[in-house]
Formats: C-alpha cells, sequence, structure tokens
C-alpha cells in the first residue's frame, strides 16, 4: 500500500514536473521568438542606416567633384577675365584708329560725293539722249513694221493672183500683147535683189 502511495505521489510529481517544463518552454519560445523578431527589425534598422550612410556618402562625394568643378570653373573664369580685359585694350586702340580712320574716310566720301553728283548729272544726260535715240528708234520700228506688214501683203496678192487663172491668164495676154511691158529674163528677175539664184533654189545673200 505504500509504494503505491509512493508511485502515485512520484507519478503526480512527474506531472507536475513536465508542466513545469512545457510552460517553462512555451516561455523560453516566446522570449526567442521575441529576440528573434527584435533582432530582424535590428537588422532592417540597420540595413536601412547603412543605406542612408551609402547615399549620405554619394551626395558627400557629388558635393565634392561639384565643389572641384566649381574650382576649376572659377579658375576658368579669373583667366577669361584677364584674356578679355586684354581683349578690350585691344579694342580700345582699334577704336582709336578706327576713329582716325573715319576722319579721313569722311573726307574721302565728301569728294566721292562730289564726283559722284557729276556723275549723276552726265549720266542723266546720257540717259535723256538715250531716250531720245529710243523714241526715234522706235518710230523707225514701227515705220519700218508697217512697210514690212505692206511687202507681205503685197506679196500675199501677188502670189494669190499668180495661183488665180484668169488674173494669170490677163497677165500672159498682156505680155504677149502690149508692146510696152517690158521683158524680164529668167535671170534678171533677181537682179539688184541682193539674191543669189541656183538652178533649183535661190537664197538671199547675208550683207557683209
Amino acid at each position: 500500500m505504500a509504494l503505491a502511495l509512493v508511485c502515485a505521489g512520484l507519478v503526480i510529481f512527474l506531472i507536475v514536473m513536465k508542466s513545469g517544463d512545457n510552460t517553462q518552454h512555451e516561455s523560453d519560445a516566446a522570449a526567442i521568438n521575441d529576440f528573434s523578431n527584435q533582432l530582424d527589425t535590428a537588422q532592417s534598422q540597420l540595413a536601412l542606416f547603412a543605406g542612408r550612410s551609402l547615399m549620405f556618402s554619394n551626395r558627400l562625394e557629388e558635393a565634392r567633384t561639384a565643389a572641384l568643378t566649381l574650382s576649376n570653373q572659377w579658375l576658368d573664369a579669373q583667366a577669361a577675365l584677364a584674356r578679355t580685359t586684354e581683349q578690350v585694350t585691344s579694342l580700345n586702340r582699334q577704336v582709336a584708329a578706327a576713329a582716325a580712320e573715319n576722319q579721313t574716310l569722311g573726307r574721302s566720301i565728301v569728294d566721292l560725293t562730289n564726283q559722284m553728283t557729276s556723275q549723276v548729272a552726265a549720266l542723266t544726260k546720257q540717259t535723256a539722249l538715250a531716250e531720245t535715240a529710243l523714241n526715234q528708234a522706235n518710230t523707225n520700228y514701227a515705220l519700218l513694221e508697217n512697210r514690212l506688214r505692206r511687202d507681205v501683203a503685197e506679196r500675199l496678192v501677188i502670189q494669190r493672183k499668180f495661183y488665180n487663172r484668169a488674173e494669170l491668164q490677163a497677165q500672159l495676154d498682156r505680155l504677149q500683147n502690149d508692146p510696152f511691158v517690158p521683158q524680164i529674163s529668167e535671170h534678171s528677175i533677181y537682179a539688184g535683189l541682193d539674191v543669189e539664184v541656183r538652178s533649183n533654189s535661190f537664197h538671199v545673200i547675208s550683207p557683209n
């Protein structure tokens, strides 16, 4: 009977110990999980800080580069300013020389203006003479055109009479019956007309 009580007590003790171990294990697991979450958070923050540190480092490098660029630009600006100062000095000398040349050119322009005035007057006179000659040439051209029109009309009339049988027969009768009509040979037809006659053609001789 005592052994049974001892066994029962031992079982109860083991159950109590097992329950305590489970509770401790759960508490330890919760603590480990909490520590793991804190570690993850710390790692995330560390990664964030590392990213920010890299970004700040890059910005610092960019600022250093920009400062170096500005320094170089400032040196270039100083050199450009020195060159500009030399150019301004040279330009001032050139302006002084140009002013002296302008005075000389001013006197030359006055002389040229007087010469041009004389030349314009002469050209105006020549233009008037040329207009008079042109008007006369236009008049002569109109007279020649009218004469040409008349000659062409007379030639066409003669040609049409030649192709008209009644007119041609009347001309033949006149040539045969009127003793006062001058007889013209074949070659004398073109006499005095500056026309060269060949066996099968004729053409006007070009003037020398």
